[in-house]
C-alpha cells in the first residue's frame, strides 16, 4: 500500500473516524497512564514515610482548603455539560458540510461488492466472521461480551483504585481491559480497515490493493491434517482440544495469577473465579484463533453437525 492509496482509504469518509479514534485513543492513554504513574508514585513515598501519610491525599489532585466542600449540579456541571454540547454540535456541523455522507450509487444486484465492508463499528465482527461460523463471530461472541462487561463489577474484588488512577494496585484489571478493549476491538477495526482490502484479502502495509489478486491457499481443519475423516471422530478429537485448551490454560493462567495477584485470589469466591477464568480464557482464544488461521491455514478446531470452532 503506497501513500497514495493509504491517503485515499484514510480519507474515505466512513474511515474518518478511525483516523481520528487512533490519536485519540494514544492521547488518553498517556493521560490516564501519565496520572496514574503520579499517584503510584505518590503511593510509594507515604508507604515509606508514615507522618507524612497521616496528613497528605493519597492523590496527586486533592481537593484545595478553599475549595467548596459540596460541589452543587448547577452551576457546576450543568455549566460544563452545556459547553461541551455546544463544543460537539458545531464540529457536528462543521463535519456535515465539509464531508459527504458515504453513500454509493443505488443498489444493483447484478453487480455486488466482493464483500461490502461493513461500518467502522462492525468491522471487529466482520473479522471475526473470518475465524468462526457466522452465528458465533454474530451472536455468541458478542453476547459474551455484553455478559463479560455486566459481571465485571460482581467479580472485581480488589478495594484499591477507586476515584484515582492507579497501574501498581489495578496491574490485572487495567491489563485484562487494554487487552480486550485495544487487542481484541480497536486493532480489529483497524484490520479491517487498513489490511482487509479487495475480497477481504490479507494485504500487508507495503502492499497494493490489486483487485485482481488470487491467493492460492488451501485452508484445512486440525482432524484433516492428522489424517481423521469419521465426523463423529472429528467432534470428539475437537472437543478434546477445546476442552484440554481451556484445561491446560486454566492452569497456567491460574498458577500466574495466583503468583502476581495473591490478595485478589485470596479474596475472590469459587464461582468469581471461575467466571474470571473462562471469560479470561475466552478472550486469549479469539488471537489463539487468529494465528492458526493466519499462520497455518487451519480453520476449524471443532467440527460438529451444529457448529465449527
Amino acid at each position: 500500500m503506497d501513500w497514495r492509496q493509504l491517503w485515499q482509504i484514510s480519507s474515505t469518509p466512513d474511515n474518518i473516524p478511525i483516523v481520528g479514534m487512533i490519536p485519540l485513543l494514544i492521547f488518553y492513554c498517556y493521560l490516564g497512564w501519565k496520572q496514574a504513574k503520579a499517584n503510584d508514585d505518590l503511593i510509594a513515598e507515604l508507604d515509606a514515610n508514615p507522618a507524612m501519610a497521616k496528613t497528605r491525599y493519597r492523590k496527586t489532585w486533592p481537593f484545595e482548603p478553599d475549595w467548596q466542600k459540596e460541589v452543587h449540579v448547577w452551576p457546576f456541571l450543568l455549566r460544563v455539560e452545556f459547553l461541551a454540547a455546544v463544543i460537539v454540535t458545531i464540529i457536528l456541523m462543521i463535519w456535515s458540510i465539509t464531508l459527504n455522507a458515504p453513500l454509493e450509487e443505488p443498489s444493483n444486484p447484478n453487480l455486488t461488492m466482493n464483500p461490502a465492508k461493513a461500518p467502522w463499528y462492525f468491522l471487529g465482527l466482520q473479522e471475526m466472521l473470518v475465524y468462526f461460523d457466522p452465528w458465533i463471530a454474530g451472536v455468541v461472541m458478542p453476547t459474551l461480551i455484553i455478559i463479560g462487561l455486566m459481571v465485571i463489577p460482581y467479580i472485581d474484588t480488589n478495594p484499591l483504585g477507586n476515584g484515582y488512577y492507579t497501574w501498581k494496585q489495578r496491574k490485572f484489571a487495567i491489563g485484562t481491559f487494554l487487552f480486550g478493549f485495544i487487542i481484541l476491538w480497536v486493532a480489529m477495526i483497524i484490520i479491517g480497515t487498513f489490511i482487509r482490502g479487495p475480497g477481504w484479502q490479507w494485504f500487508w502495509p507495503g502492499q497494493t490493493w490489486d483487485h485482481n489478486r488470487l491467493i492460492y491457499e488451501v485452508n484445512r481443519d486440525l482432524p484433516d491434517i492428522l489424517g481423521i475423516t469419521s465426523n463423529l471422530v472429528k467432534a470428539i478429537f475437537g472437543a478434546i482440544v477445546v476442552g484440554g485448551y481451556y484445561l491446560i490454560g486454566g492452569f497456567v493462567v491460574h498458577a500466574l495469577f495466583r503468583r502476581y495477584n495473591p490478595k485478589d485470589y485470596q479474596r475472590m469466591s469459587l464461582l468469581q473465579y471461575s467466571i474470571m477464568m473462562f471469560f479470561l480464557l475466552t478472550m486469549v482464544a479469539l488471537p489463539a484463533k487468529m494465528l492458526l488461521r493466519l499462520v497455518f491455514n487451519i480453520k476449524y478446531v471443532w467440527i460438529t453437525p451444529w457448529f465449527n470452532v
